[in-house]
């Protein structure tokens, strides 16, 4: 395949400090949004002369992609993005679901006029990209949304905790994009959880952002059986 690097990163004039930082999420990214395949092996060469860097920042890059559990190096054999895994999967969807209730409930109460205008503008851009069949467009606007919920609690460091638990489940979402049917859904989901937050309802709230959160597990749990070659 072709990598497909930050035009901005080759050949730049940086600190060993910010070039790992840089390539680090160059390929976050790109593992996230399925560039890199899981099970796919990474060539080091390849990325090294792409990247117009030497071997140790992309080795300290790809030891905090580790750390991630996003990639996985056998020895004598090479550095392979992680294959998913269902429990991994299934413990990331529990820990993002108890902070998000927990957020909205709260969120129920305080939330403000000016973070309600944001949340609508977010939806309103939402569907102009479901319209457009702009799958990944909309893919960045829900994640701001979600981001937007937690954000508006006035925790900082909720979206943290919350990312690193939901990375390997962003990456299978990518999967779910052509589904028919599912970003409509999607869609209409939130402008629910918007109905209830603008209502002041913490309870409808909640459950509305339950149902929402379990739907899209319902859709996970046969992907292993449809891409096998993605599972552990």
């Amino acid at each position: 395949m072709q990598y497909s690097i930050d035009q901005n990163l080759t050949r730049i004039n940086a600190s060993p400090t910010s070039l790992k930082q840089k390539v680090y999420t160059n390929l976050q990214r790109s593992i996230i949004e399925l560039e890199y395949k899981p099970g796919e092996l990474l060539r080091k060469q390849e990325l090294c002369k792409e990247f117009g860097i030497s071997r140790t920042p992309l080795s300290e890059a790809i030891a905090l992609l580790m750390q991630d559990g996003l990639v996985e190096v056998v020895p004598q054999a090479g550095t392979y993005v992680a294959r998913l895994s269902m429990d991994d999967l299934h413990e990331g969807a529990f820990i993002r679901e108890a902070l998000e209730l927990a957020a909205i409930k709260l969120l129920a109460d305080i939330i403000t006029e000016p973070q309600l205008v944001k949340l609508k503008r977010n939806l309103r851009l939402q569907r102009v990209f479901i319209d457009d069949e702009d799958f990944q467009g909309f893919y960045a606007l829900d994640a701001q949304f979600h981001a937007m919920l937690l954000d508006f609690t006035g925790f900082e460091k909720l979206n943290r905790v919350a990312n690193s638990a939901w990375i390997n489940v962003d990456r299978v979402r990518r999967l779910l994009l052509p589904i028919a049917g599912r970003v409509e859904e999607t869609y209409q989901e939130h402008v629910e959880i918007f109905g209830t937050l603008e209502r002041g309802h913490p309870t409808e709230a909640s459950n509305a952002l339950e149902k929402h959160l379990r739907k899209l597990m319902t859709y996970i749990t046969p992907l292993e059986k449809s891409h096998p070659e993605y599972f552990t």
